[in-house]
């Protein structure tokens, strides 16, 4: 609902007016500020129920930001739904209001231009079957090492994290202290290496790459270009767009690859990586390591 009435004006007041909520009425202004389209066409009983908490507490929670009860804080959202602002607005314009913002717009435009395409180009030269391959490679291995260095050690590491809370023998390489090639000195046919890099490209990836395969260990490569040398190494290569009018290459299409992937890997796997996803949290909140309530 960007750029409409609603986002502008009863979202704002929620977000204002959050810290003199009570708890109760915390959890259902969250709901409605993460599901807005939810509001215009659901009840105060089915909010209620998808916020976990009263009807009369989405009552209050409307009244304290000052509408008279929940069907007249709804009014808004039906209307944004009625005049089909809930979709995403029409990029062109979009872009063009963003560049008459003022002196730093016309950078705000590229920027979001810029990361919109990426994700666009990359998506639409990977198709799913490939993806599922890649996954299936990966959940059939022993053991996985995904190598990143500069700006795409942090992707490595996310990604990493990611899929260790519910498989056990992810590797985020190089380990400190240690080099790409040394950590790979095991690695044989029953492992997998995600090697990632993009121009200009890593000579330590490209020789990490070079040795995995010597060793016969199955490549996923994540680079800019068909002709990447680790693109045309690999076993299964994936091209993303990652121009951007900074100096860095753009990490977007990156990170949305890798957490698109990771969802096939789980898509593919056994029921136990559910478990395993699921035990992992349930044990962060009864460390008290997460904030609030823990899993119903």
């Amino acid at each position: 609902m960007n750029g409409t009435d609603v986002s502008s004006s009863v979202l704002d007041r929620l977000s204002a007016e959050w810290d003199a909520l009570t708890p109760e009425a915390q959890k259902a202004a969250r709901y409605v500020l993460e599901n807005p389209a939810d509001v215009g066409v659901s009840t105060v009983r089915e909010i209620a129920e998808a916020a976990k908490v009263k009807p009369n507490t989405v009552v209050r929670m409307a009244r304290q930001v000052g509408f008279e009860g929940y069907e007249d804080f709804r009014a808004p959202f039906r209307d944004a739904i009625r005049q089909g602002a809930v979709s995403f607005p029409d990029r062109a314009r979009w872009l063009q209001e963003i560049r008459k913002s003022g002196d730093l717009g016309g950078l705000y435009a590229d920027m979001v231009e810029g990361t919109m395409r990426n994700l666009e180009e990359t998506f639409a030269g990977i198709r799913a079957e490939d993806l599922n391959r890649a996954a299936e490679e990966i959940w059939n291995s022993r053991q996985v090492f995904t190598l990143g260095v500069g700006v795409n050690n942090a992707n490595a590491r996310n990604f990493t994290y990611l899929a260790s809370t519910g498989m056990t023998d992810f590797h985020a390489i190089p380990r400190p202290g240690s080099t790409a090639v040394d950590d790979l000195a095991w690695a044989n046919g029953r492992d997998v290496l995600i090697a990632m890099t993009c121009r200009p490209y890593r000579t330590e990836v490209i020789e990490a790459v070079r040795i995995a395969k010597d060793q016969g260990v199955r490549v996923i490569a994540l680079s800019d270009s068909p002709a990447s040398p680790i693109i045309r190494a690999a076993d299964h290569g994936f091209v993303v767009a990652a121009d951007t009018p900074q100096f860095f290459p753009s990490s977007v299409s990156t990170i949305a690859l890798l957490e698109t992937l990771l969802s096939f890997v789980i898509a593919v796997a056994s029921d136990e990586i559910v478990d395993r996803v699921d035990q992992f949290h349930r044990r962060r909140h009864e460390l008290g390591i997460y904030d609030g309530e823990g899993p119903a």
